[in-house]
């Protein structure tokens, strides 16, 4: 059953930031998390402000910087634009892999980054630490889908697939707040349970996901993105990767690696990165990677599967790198 709440749809992005100031409002995008939380009772707002009159937050810009995505774009454009496509490809995977094609249509991107955690506890009848009681039932209890690495004190994983690829690919969020307008590098986003229990992003009260940017591809740019689910047609990672691979010549000059599925926020993986930069792409090197990215997992009592799974998931991302 949804809470009582007043809903606005503002036509320009300065109205919605009048009636989300000091988190008085909480932005509706496409809805597909949205609505699930309220029923949920993860978010009760007073009011409810829809962006989808604001024709500014969508679309997909070529710049000279390189590409300007609006935070409203729905995942469906963002995995069929040929730009995206050919020059970001890991970001087109990524988008065409998120549930299923109607939630793909009315789902953005911006929403697809700021999800909020799909734990069970925290999203059933659990007074669990992000909820702001005592305990992570997770740690102890049903942890099939939770993190092997970055938890504590609570074992969340991030869910966004985009969010992954974003990150590796050098992107920015533009946001827009009371104070103007500001920009974040997605690498430094998202928080871990540990800094703020309370919070998945860096966004203020008040402050809203309009753009994201991405930089010129650099000469020789390999990028995939694949994850591995329960249900193929409809579900999250159980783990997930992201790769970003400059390639000059028979070498990598430059790896950006980075894992969903696993972990809170998306994952960096520095140690793979170091086994890739300044190697070629050959089976010891795929070999010494797929090790790396391992190495320091801390799997609970139930999810230990994933660290296999994510070995394999890796080698055969890289296997596949080496052929293109």
């Amino acid at each position: 059953m949804l809470p009582s709440f007043a809903y606005v749809r503002p036509t320009s992005l300065d109205e919605a930031l009048e009636h989300v100031a000091e988190g008085r409002g909480l932005v509706h995008a496409g809805g597909t998390d949205l609505l699930g939380c309220l029923r949920e009772g993860v978010l009760a707002p007073a009011t409810v402000v829809s962006l989808s009159a604001i024709a500014a937050l969508r679309g997909i810009e070529e710049t000279p910087e390189g590409l300007s995505i609006g935070a409203l774009t729905p995942l469906s454009e963002v995995a069929a634009s040929p730009l995206v496509r050919e020059r970001y490809t890991a970001l087109a995977e990524a988008a065409a892999q998120v549930a299923s094609p109607q939630l793909r249509n009315q789902g953005t991107l911006g929403g697809n980054v700021c999800q909020k955690p799909r734990c069970w506890y925290y999203r059933g009848d659990f007074a669990c630490l992000r909820k702001g009681g005592e305990v992570c039932y997770a740690h102890a209890g049903e942890n099939e889908l939770h993190a092997v690495a970055g938890g504590g004190p609570c074992y969340i994983v991030h869910p966004s697939d985009t969010a992954p690829a974003l990150v590796a690919l050098g992107g920015v969020a533009r946001v827009a707040g009371p104070a103007g307008s500001r920009t974040v590098p997605l690498d430094q986003f998202f928080v871990l349970p540990e800094k703020d229990l309370k919070r998945e992003t860096v966004l203020a009260p008040g402050e809203i996901l309009t753009r994201l940017l991405l930089p010129k591809p650099a000469a020789g740019l390999r990028s995939t993105y694949r994850k591995v689910r329960a249900r193929a047609s409809f579900d999250f990672a159980l783990v997930g990767a992201a790769f970003a691979l400059q390639v000059q010549g028979d070498r990598i000059a430059r790896a950006r690696v980075v894992f969903s599925g696993i972990a809170p926020v998306p994952w960096p993986a520095p140690a793979v990165e170091g086994a890739l930069a300044g190697r070629r792409l050959d089976h010891d090197t795929i070999a010494r990677a797929a090790e790396a990215a391992v190495a320091n997992l801390e799997p609970l009592e139930k999810n230990g599967y994933k660290v296999p799974l994510l070995r394999g998931l890796v080698q055969e991302r890289l296997e596949a790198l080496a052929k293109t």
